[in-house]
């Protein structure tokens, strides 16, 4: 079983998640990654000391290079309406996560798990995600296309707003032909409330 490669993180992470798509979350153990890894699972529990830790740190990675990476690159234009950027936003997180649960759904069942339980990398996680919104508002209000207020309030605001349509709780929703549509509803009711009367 002894495998002579460095064994870091990063691919333990990598064996962990090619695990999990193949067995589920459920079913997925500590012993079925060492196996791929040609290591005893002892050697595991010196990088991460429960099943649980590793399952955490597979999901907080794919959350970052799925969702919050993607998403940092709409927040950080600076070019063109801050209404446009932080509506493009919104579609893309919604999108994403509309696109893991049905194609991506072991990785996705997981991330609904760990939310439960892992309070701590999942408030994280929506930080960054309010202050990516709060970027874009604050350019709205520096350039007067948005009423004048405070930037991370209202990010999370927005961000609670619309939770229904990106929380995994409510992934069961996604697939009614009215969620578009509610949506929009909520969209513009945002922009209302942010958009200066000249916008």
């Amino acid at each position: 079983m002894a495998n002579d490669l460095p064994l870091n993180k990063e691919t333990i992470l990598d064996a962990a998640e090619q695990v999990l798509r193949r067995y589920g979350p459920d079913k997925t153990s500590v012993v079925d990654v060492a196996k791929v890894l040609q290591v005893s699972h002892g050697t595991l529990y010196r990088h991460f000391a429960s099943k649980a830790s590793l399952r955490e740190a597979v999901t907080e990675r794919w959350l970052q290079r799925s969702i919050a990476d993607p998403l940092e690159t709409i927040a950080s234009q600076t070019e063109g309406s801050s209404a446009e950027r932080l509506h493009l936003w919104l579609e893309t997180l919604i999108t994403s996560k509309r696109t893991y649960a049905a194609d991506d759904s072991e990785m996705f069942a997981m991330y609904a798990s760990v939310t439960l339980d892992a309070v701590e990398m999942i408030t994280t996680h929506i930080g960054r995600l309010i202050h990516q919104i709060a970027q874009i508002i604050e350019n709205g209000i520096k350039s007067k296309e948005f009423k004048s207020g405070q930037p991370e309030i209202l990010a999370k605001a927005i961000f609670f707003a619309t939770s229904r349509f990106h929380h995994p709780a409510h992934a069961y929703e996604w697939i009614a032909k009215k969620t578009d549509e509610e949506f929009d509803s909520v969209w513009n009711l945002i922009l209302s409330g942010l958009a200066t009367s000249k916008s």
